[in-house]
C-alpha cells in the first residue's frame, strides 16, 4: 500500500494515521480541470489520496514552460472512509464517485504507477491493452514493477494497467530486464 508522502505526485498520507477496515480506495471522477484543486483541498482536510502527475512542456505563445499534469485526467484516488468520500463530494469538484470492487488490484496498480513515477519514468496515458504478456522488472531502478507488454518482439514498451479506468500508462524499458509472470 502507498504509505509515503511525496509532493511531486500529490500522494498525500498522514504519517501515523491509523488505517482501519473502513478505509478503502474510492475513485473520484472530477469536474473538468479540477484534479489539482481537489487534491489540495483533500490535503488541507487531512484526507489520504493519490494524484499521479507527469511533467509536460507547454507553449504559451513564444514562451515555453514545464507544467505538471494529471496522468489520468479527470480522476483522483481517495483512500479513506465513506464519510471522507462524502466530504470530498461536498467540495463541488467531484462529478461522480466510482466504487472500487477489487481493492487489492487497484492498490497494486497504483503502487506500480507510483514506483514508476518515483523513479522518474516518463509515462504517457495509453488505451488499455486487451491482451499481452504479464511481466515484472527483475533489476534496475524499476525492480519489482509489474506490467504488460504486447509481445516479446515489442518488449521495449511496458504498460502499467489501471483496469478500473480502462486505461494504462506506457513507458519505455529495456526488454532484457523483464521476466514473464505466470
Amino acid at each position: 500500500m502507498l504509505v509515503e508522502q511525496s509532493c511531486g505526485q500529490r500522494l498525500h498520507w498522514l504519517s501515523g494515521r491509523e488505517l482501519t477496515a473502513q478505509h478503502e480506495w474510492h475513485v473520484l471522477h472530477t469536474n473538468s480541470r479540477q484534479e489539482k484543486v481537489l487534491s489540495e483541498t483533500l490535503a488541507a482536510m487531512g484526507v489520504a489520496h493519490y494524484l499521479p502527475l507527469v511533467s509536460q512542456t507547454r507553449f504559451y505563445g513564444k514562451r515555453k514552460a514545464r507544467v505538471e499534469m494529471p496522468l489520468f485526467a479527470g480522476y483522483v484516488f481517495l483512500h479513506g472512509t465513506l464519510e471522507e468520500v462524502y466530504e470530498a463530494d461536498r467540495t463541488g469538484r467531484v462529478a461522480r464517485i466510482i466504487h472500487v470492487v477489487d481493492q487489492e488490484q487497484l492498490d497494486q496498480e497504483l503502487n506500480n504507477v507510483h514506483l514508476a513515477l518515483s523513479k522518474n519514468a516518463e509515462l504517457s496515458r495509453y488505451p488499455l491493452l486487451k491482451s499481452g504478456v504479464k511481466v515484472e522488472v527483475r533489476s534496475g531502478p524499476f525492480r519489482g514493477l509489474q506490467g504488460v507488454i504486447e509481445s516479446w518482439s515489442r518488449g521495449d514498451l511496458l504498460y502499467l494497467r489501471v483496469a478500473m479506468l480502462g486505461t494504462a500508462a506506457r513507458m519505455q524499458i529495456d526488454a532484457s530486464l523483464l521476466d514473464p509472470l505466470s
